[in-house]
């Protein structure tokens, strides 16, 4: 990530070399589409380029406290970022990917409801645990009351902890990270079923009909491993734990939104080139 932003430690600001090598890659791959195929295959590349984005924005709202949040010693779920990241959005992914044939707006609906109905199951069951369980009430490291119901943190964080549960603006976002990360690889998705349908029939010399499994396998196998590629990068860039969008790591965003976008442009090139060429 260094290239995109100076050291792995983070900051929020972008280097001018990391924008401007970030924007030559990301024109390069999308020239090097619109030369190879300038019609539906590059508007294609496009939208999973947007997909990528929504996938690393998205990842940035998920509450994640990895270890110390398993000890009541932060707020977060207690996991790494890109595994959470993850099961948000793979579930969004195949309920997106289960809705496919109803529909392109059907399908994106399915997948950010599928993503964020995922995070809010988990963030309930979570906050379960940590009151019921560990006795520990929902308090903030970040900031001092929550940002949407004004409830102050101070007087309920345990001496010694960053905070720990998931306050309201924690599960608010979680959700919302859900949503955008089901969304965005069910965009994925979707376009690369639909440039697998297109062209692999005259590719490999084979009827449509029986084009369709191996559009809808290859499809899915690409789409869950463009989403991983997006997830780890969010992941580099907020290095460790972060409570959600009210989060000063929060602000890092920028950064993977370059990195995503690149990722994003040079898989889904090669990704569209398997059918295309």
């Amino acid at each position: 990530m260094s290239a995109l932003g100076g050291a792995a430690a983070g900051g929020e600001g972008m280097t001018p070399v990391g924008i401007v090598v970030g924007i030559v890659l990301l024109i390069a791959a999308l020239g090097a589409m619109y030369f190879i195929s300038p019609g539906f295959a590059f508007m294609s590349l496009v939208f999973v380029v947007v997909g990528g984005l929504l996938i690393g924005f998205g990842v940035h709202f998920v509450p994640v406290g990895g270890a110390p949040a398993a000890m009541g010693q932060a707020p977060g779920i207690a996991t790494g970022v890109t595994m959470l990241a993850a099961g948000a959005g793979l579930a969004g992914l195949f309920g997106g990917a289960w809705a496919a044939e109803l529909g392109f707006g059907v399908a994106l609906a399915g997948g950010a409801i599928g993503g964020g109905l995922m995070m809010a199951i988990t963030c309930l069951m979570v906050n379960i645990i940590y009151v019921w369980g560990m006795g520990v009430p929902a308090a903030s490291g970040k900031v001092a009351k929550d940002p949407i119901t004004g409830d102050t943190f101070e007087a309920y964080k345990s001496q010694g902890t960053e905070g720990h549960g998931l306050p309201f603006i924690s599960y608010v976002g979680g959700v919302i990270g859900g949503c955008l990360g089901g969304l965005g690889g069910t965009l994925i998705y979707v376009e690369l079923l639909g440039v697998y349908e297109h062209f692999l029939p005259a590719t490999l010399g084979a009827a449509e009909a029986d084009i369709i499994p191996i559009a809808v396998g290859i499809a899915g196998i690409i789409a869950v491993g463009m989403f991983l590629v997006n997830a780890v990068i969010a992941a580099y860039n907020i290095t460790g734990t972060i409570e959600g969008p009210h989060d000063p790591k929060f602000k890092r965003f920028p950064r993977a939104i370059v990195g995503c976008a690149v990722a994003s442009a040079i898989c889904g090139l090669f990704a569209i080139i398997l059918a295309v060429m």
